[in-house]
């Protein structure tokens, strides 16, 4: 029975991730017809022009993979001091469990 509780929220968590990224799409779509208009580029070696939502596009996915990488440091930092703590956690852990199988000394 708990199970299959189990797997109806998932069914129903899936179903929601799944509207919300057809949403999303849908969202992307009309930005993309409102925002058609090419916009010149100037570079050092000439210009192209090229649709204003494409630049948009690019420019936000750029954004979004710099701040990825520019997390990227302390997540691995991060990592690397959980595995530390357990680590440590574990010979703690011996430890302990070596000291109360000691025999104890009586006075």
């Amino acid at each position: 029975m708990v199970s299959h509780g189990r797997a109806k929220a998932e069914r129903q968590m899936r179903f929601i991730k799944l509207f919300l990224v057809i949403l999303i799409m849908m969202l992307g779509a009309v930005f993309a017809v409102l925002n058609a208009d090419p916009v010149p580029i100037n570079y050092y070696f000439g210009s192209h022009d090229i649709p204003l939502s494409l630049i948009l596009t690019v420019t936000l996915g750029m954004g979004a993979v710099l701040g990825i990488l520019s997390n990227m440091g302390r997540v691995l930092g991060l990592k690397r001091e959980i595995h530390n703590l357990k680590r440590r956690s574990q010979m703690v852990s011996e430890e302990v469990n070596n000291l109360r199988a000691l025999p104890l000394k009586e006075q």
